[in-house]
């Protein structure tokens, strides 16, 4: 965005951004407020152990953050911080860390997913596992959600503004 004319008085300025950006304060307070949602998430998922919450719910939030940020600065500009490469990596990242899990509770001579086999202590195994389990849910979901709105995103539309 380039200065206004240095011949515009002090209250023409104002006026002269606005023209320029109309959704100005949008843009500020979605980035404070993307940041938030983004922290929340990842209470909810850390918190999730001990009461409601967890994988699911902290991944949709997640993902509400950058669909949010797409909103506002728009697809391309989301694309660019979180590039699809990135998302597909996190789809497959998270299904592995899920079943990785299970296989390897398998392999130490547990059933698939019991993490009680994680560790010497089985308590302390049931946290390991269960903390593996919610962070590959987080990673799956968050990626999913987000694949999603790229897909539906990035559609072209099938009547042309003509048409209308």
């Amino acid at each position: 965005m380039s200065a206004p004319d240095p011949k515009m008085t002090e209250s023409e300025l104002p006026h002269a951004y606005a023209a320029r950006d109309p959704h100005v304060l949008l843009r500020v307070i979605s980035k404070f407020l993307i940041p938030l949602i983004a922290i929340f998430g990842f209470y909810v998922h850390f918190h999730g152990e001990y009461s409601a919450g967890g994988g699911f719910q902290a991944g949709v939030i997640l993902a509400a953050s950058v669909i949010l940020y797409a909103l506002i600065f728009g697809l391309d500009e989301a694309k660019r911080a979180f590039p699809p490469w990135l998302i597909r990596v996190g789809m497959s990242l998270g299904v592995l860390l899920y079943g990785g899990t299970g296989v390897v509770s398998f392999l130490k001579g547990g059933e698939f997913l019991n993490y009680s086999v994680l560790n010497e202590n089985a308590i302390s195994g049931q946290h390991y596992g269960i903390i593996a389990i919610e962070l590959g849910v987080l990673c799956a979901v968050t990626s999913v959600m987000i694949a999603i709105f790229y897909a539906f995103g990035s559609r072209q539309p099938e009547t042309s503004d003509e048409d209308w």
